[in-house]
């Protein structure tokens, strides 16, 4: 896992109404490196909101399903306080119209709680690193049923501009959680190299990090 190169965002915020689920997310993190007193459990919205009030969230783990509403309206509240803070979706729920919803508010990544415990694993550890991971079921549904025209979104200025082949193969594996340093040893190229591809997909997609550029990118239909 080489968690010794993870910087792990505190503190973490579990908005999840499920006991066992809880747990099973309380184990997940604490194996990636994380204690016991990082963790926030919320299983309402309105609690919810109340600790964001009170602390600056570092990362969060996210049902939809909550007894006074949607996991959506947390999900657009933390991106509206930042943009920056990473948030992964973790539900049953895999309709078109809610995943959708989910994307477009500012979700970092969607997996169903259907996974094994090292998919989901690999999904969070992906977020803090960066990436933003979907569930391959929910990648296959975007890939066959939504068009472009779905998006609302202007694409004129990345349509002019569209990332090069060497561009979008870098930004996947952006998009898997790799580090620089691995992205360049799996492509046989210098570290610097890799930075240089990555400041230039900021630039053509007008972004200022991985999880913006990995969202932006999908929303164009760049990346799947």
């Amino acid at each position: 896992m080489e968690q010794h190169e993870m910087i792990l965002p505190t503190p973490v915020l579990v908005l999840e109404d499920d006991i066992s689920m809880q747990q099973r997310a309380e184990n997940l993190l604490i194996e990636l490196g994380y204690k016991k007193k990082d963790f926030i459990f919320s299983q309402s919205i309105q609690d919810a909101k109340y600790q964001i009030s009170q602390h600056q969230i570092g990362l969060a783990l996210i049902d939809l399903g909550l007894p006074d509403g949607s996991g959506l309206e947390i999900i657009s509240l933390l991106n509206q306080l930042n943009p920056d803070i990473p948030s992964l979706i973790i539900s049953t729920c895999n309709t078109q119209e809610t995943i959708l919803h989910a994307i477009k508010n500012g979700a970092t990544g969607y997996f169903l709680k259907e996974r094994d415990d090292f998919e989901i694993l690999l999904s969070i550890r992906s977020v803090i690193r960066g990436g933003a991971p979907i569930d391959p079921f929910i990648a296959q549904r975007i890939l066959e049923k939504i068009s472009f025209q779905s998006i609302e979104k202007d694409t004129n200025t990345v349509q002019n501009d569209l990332l090069s082949k060497r561009e979008k193969e870098i930004l996947n594996l952006v998009s898997l959680g790799m580090s620089n340093r691995e992205i360049a040893e799996s492509l046989f190229l210098s570290k610097y190299t890799i930075e240089c591809h990555i400041k230039n997909i900021y630039r053509k997609l007008s972004v200022s990090n991985r999880s913006k550029a990995i969202h932006t990118a999908r929303n164009l239909g760049l990346l799947a």
